[in-house]
């Protein structure tokens, strides 16, 4: 029976518009604020069956476990980028701090051995090397105007190097023992059966998003990110604000470096070496723009997550290193591609 060409107008009218609902529904899931929690949900589930181990209680322990350092460190990531920079050198200043805060607490010839001031003070200097850094950073960026990738580079393998000099000067060995019981439980030990780095993780967590959304500082930096000319010409202080968000970052990464150390009870100058792919990766698939202008603390914690779990899962299927970076790396190009096209959805909508 020959069709008639009259139907074939009505059939076009019916389709177009399944097709408009499909693209309006998509590009409200891309744009979507919790998407990497949706895609984190959906790569569980499809792993589940392949590796039913990932959903046992020391499976799902382990993940929250690693998830907590990573967490902390790429908030502080996540302040640099809204400013449209990049901080690479916080694994130099997780071994750094690393080496000098165990060196004031070790009992193997420490500067505080035995003191009861040995922990409080070892604490602060974690602290302090990570946010003088941060601040070099920051004023080499602002003041002498240099690349942030450049200065963050050079300083990850300065800093690197200044961490195994420095433990060969206080230690006969390749890292630094003998730390106070009190100190390790800070990243391993557990309070109620709680993980005290959780509670470490949680008030990182609370006062980062409470300077990202409640305050005048946050809103300076989105608006640098977002045009940091028009930033200047509107009264914000762009130099002083780009410098405190790397100081954050160096925080972070010191914080970091005391859950770290903590765990493994002892300073090491290659603490932290592996993780500056996972630090990127975590933010950038949260949905923070590497552009600048726009990022949120919710977003990089579904990032740590996701990628955690990724993790968790290529382990528990025997992955060698080459698959599990070569995955990482995949779902960094991922993350950008992401992020141009709500890029593109953005700049359509306001046009």
């Amino acid at each position: 029976m020959p069709i008639d060409a009259a139907e074939t107008p009505v059939d076009t009218k019916v389709e177009i518009p399944k097709v408009r609902a499909f693209r309006r529904l998509l590009e409200r899931l891309i744009l979507s604020e919790y998407l990497v929690f949706y895609i984190t949900g959906v790569y569980f589930l499809i792993v589940w069956p392949i590796v039913p181990e990932i959903a046992s209680f020391s499976s799902l322990r382990n993940i929250l476990t690693d998830m907590l350092p990573l967490l902390v460190v790429a908030i502080g990531q996540t302040f640099v980028l809204i400013v449209a920079g990049i901080d690479l050198s916080v694994t130099g200043v997780i071994a750094m701090a690393s080496v000098v805060g165990a060196s004031i607490m070790t009992s193997d010839g420490g500067y505080l051995q035995g003191s009861a001031l040995a922990i409080p003070v070892g604490i602060i200097a974690f602290l302090v090397v990570g946010g003088l850094i941060g601040g070099f950073n920051g004023w080499c960026v602002t003041r002498l105007n240099m690349p942030p990738i450049i200065v963050t580079l050079t300083g990850m393998m300065f800093l690197g190097g200044a961490a195994i000099w420095f433990t060969k000067a206080h230690s006969p060995t390749s890292s630094i023992a003998g730390l106070p019981r009190a100190f390790v439980a800070i990243g391993g030990g557990t309070f109620a059966g709680v993980p005290i780095a959780l509670f470490v993780a949680i008030a990182v967590v609370v006062v980062a998003h409470f300077l990202l959304s409640q305050t005048v500082f946050g809103r300076w930096l989105y608006a640098i990110g977002i045009n940091p000319k028009a930033a200047k010409v509107s009264g914000v202080p762009v130099d002083k604000a780009i410098l405190w968000a790397f100081v954050i970052s160096g925080v972070c990464a010191a914080i970091t470096s005391m859950l770290l150390t903590g765990r493994l009870e002892t300073g090491t100058p290659v603490l932290g070496q592996r993780i500056l792919l996972d630090i990127i990766a975590a933010v950038v698939i949260g949905g923070t723009s590497l552009a600048g202008g726009k990022g949120k603390i919710i977003w990089t914690v579904g990032g740590v997550l996701f990628l955690v779990t990724i993790d968790a899962s290529l382990k528990l299927l025997g992955s060698s290193l080459f698959i599990v970076f070569a995955v990482k790396g995949g779902v960094i190009l991922l993350a950008v591609g992401l992020d141009a096209m709500r890029q593109r959805i953005l700049a359509r909508g306001s046009g």
